[in-house]
């Protein structure tokens, strides 16, 4: 059904009783007809905030997970020995290792002795540490450098790429 425009159309406002032109009635929130000149919007009163009640839990929720053990690059040189003695001290900064633990070296320079098998660094079972302090630990080689005819060692050794990790690292 179609509707005249209203032009010519008087209107009745329900709030003052007076009458207005048609085309300038407006309808407020609660349904009441009245001029655009006495329009009054819902007060915040009247527009209470929407309520949720709070969140108890994650939708998705995933466990904590223990991180596998990794391997860590050590410092440049990080292996460092006497003369004459089997013990070799490493160097890692906050390795967080305790003694009795197994380290295996990986990819580091055996400067003992060119002769002298990389058992004593690369060891793929790994060796038993003795935690020294947060920096610094050593290990055992089994034999020493006397029962090897080795005299004299580098003070430093191990080159660039050295890494220490697990005995084992899963992908």
């Amino acid at each position: 059904m179609a509707y005249a425009i209203g032009k010519h159309a008087k209107f009745i406002s329900d709030r003052s009783g007076m009458e207005y032109p048609y085309t300038e009635m407006v309808v407020e929130w609660n349904g009441a007809r009245v001029h655009k000149s006495e329009f009054e919007p819902k007060t915040p009163q009247d527009r209470p905030n929407k309520h949720s009640p709070d969140a108890e839990a994650l939708q998705f929720p995933r466990p904590a997970r223990v991180e596998p053990a990794t391997e860590r690059l050590l410092p440049k040189n990080p292996f460092s020995t006497g003369a004459n003695t089997a013990v070799i001290t490493v160097f890692e900064p906050g390795h967080g290792r305790s003694t009795d633990d197994t380290v295996r070296f990986r990819n580091a320079i055996n400067g003992l002795n060119t002769n002298v098998s990389d058992l004593f660094v690369n060891s793929e079972s790994g060796h038993t540490i003795t935690k020294i302090d947060d920096d610094f630990y050593s290990y055992t080689i089994g034999g020493g450098f006397l029962g090897l005819g080795l005299s004299s060692a580098p003070p430093r050794f191990g080159g660039e790429q050295a890494s220490s990790g697990p005995v084992t690292v899963s992908n």
